[in-house]
C-alpha cells in the first residue's frame, strides 16, 4: 500500500499535476493539505473518473484538507474535540482499516505570536485526540504538513533557525509527545541522503540551492512501522512550473 502527503497550496491552481502524480506514482491514498477550495468546488468527478473516493474539508483562500483513495474512506471526522476552531485542517479516516490523519498544522507565524499559541495549543488537542483514537486503532497514520522540522538534519542552515518557528524547543517537543504515543518516522525509519527536505521558498533561488526543510512527515504506529518498506521525497513537482512550495512525501507499506 504506498500512502504519500503533499501540500499543493491551492488544488485549483494545481488539479493536473496532482492527477498527472497520480498516474505516475499510483499511489493508493493521497492526503492534501492548503487545498483552498470550498467543498461545493471540490474538483470531485476530476478524482472519481479516475476511479478514487474523496473526501475534503475546506474553505476559501486558506487551509483545507482531503483524501484521495483507491478504496472506501470511513469514519471521517473534521475537528479536534475540546478545540473550537473554524479553520480547516484536520481531515481523519478509516482506509482498509488504517486510520490516517490527514493534517495541516498551523505555521505559527513566529515565537512571539498569537498564532505560535494557538498552534502549541493545536497541537495538544490533536495528541489528546489521537491517544484517545489508540484504544480502537492499533494501525494509525499521522501524515500531512506538520509545519515542525523534527531536528537539526531536517534544516538546512540549522544556526540560521534556531529558535526560530518551525525549528523551536516547544514546537519539537509537542512533536516529540505525539511521537511517544507510539508513532515513528517512516522517513527516519531508513537511510536517508543528508539534506533531504520536503519544502523550500519559492524566494532566493531555494530549490536550486537546496535552501529547505523536511516539515511534511508521514508518521505512523510500531505495526504499521515494522510493514514499512520504503519511505522517499519525489522532488520532481517541485521542480514544475507554477510549482506548490512542498513537494509530495510517499511511505510504501507491505499488506
Amino acid at each position: 500500500m504506498k500512502i504519500a502527503t503533499w501540500n499543493v497550496n491551492s488544488l485549483r491552481v494545481r488539479l493536473e499535476q496532482v492527477l498527472d502524480w497520480l498516474e505516475r506514482e499510483q499511489a493508493d491514498v493521497l492526503a492534501l493539505q492548503e487545498t483552498k477550495t470550498r467543498d461545493e468546488d471540490f474538483p470531485v468527478e476530476a478524482f472519481s473518473d479516475r476511479g478514487f473516493e474523496v473526501s475534503f474539508s475546506g474553505q476559501p483562500t486558506y487551509n483545507g484538507v482531503a483524501l484521495i483513495s483507491r478504496t472506501g474512506i470511513g469514519d471521517v471526522r473534521t475537528e479536534l474535540d475540546g478545540f473550537e476552531d473554524p479553520q480547516r485542517r484536520v481531515l481523519a479516516a478509516t482506509i482498509n482499516g488504517i486510520r490516517i490523519y490527514n493534517l495541516y498544522v498551523p505555521n505559527g507565524q513566529s515565537v512571539e505570536s498569537e498564532k505560535y499559541e494557538y498552534k502549541l495549543g493545536w497541537l495538544d488537542a490533536l495528541r489528546r485526540q489521537v491517544a484517545a483514537e489508540l484504544a480502537e486503532h492499533a494501525d494509525c497514520i499521522l501524515l500531512g504538513d506538520f509545519n515542525i522540522a523534527p531536528d537539526d538534519r531536517d534544516v538546512h542552515d540549522p544556526a540560521a533557525w534556531e529558535g526560530k518557528v518551525l525549528c523551536s524547543e516547544p514546537e519539537r517537543d509537542a512533536l516529540g509527545r505525539l511521537l511517544e504515543l507510539g508513532f515513528a518516522d517512516a522517513f527516519r525509519n531508513f537511510d536517508q541522503e543528508e539534506k533531504s527536505f520536503s519544502w523550500w521558498d519559492y524566494r532566493a533561488a531555494a530549490l536550486r540551492r537546496n535552501m529547505g526543510l523536511r516539515i511534511d512527515l508521514i508518521l505512523a504506529t510500531s505495526g504499521l512501522i515494522d510493514r514499512c518498506t520504503a519511505c522517499r521525497i519525489d522532488v520532481e513537482p517541485r521542480r514544475l512550473e507554477r510549482p506548490s512550495d512542498h513537494t509530495p512525501v510517499i511511505a510504501e507499506f507491505s499488506a
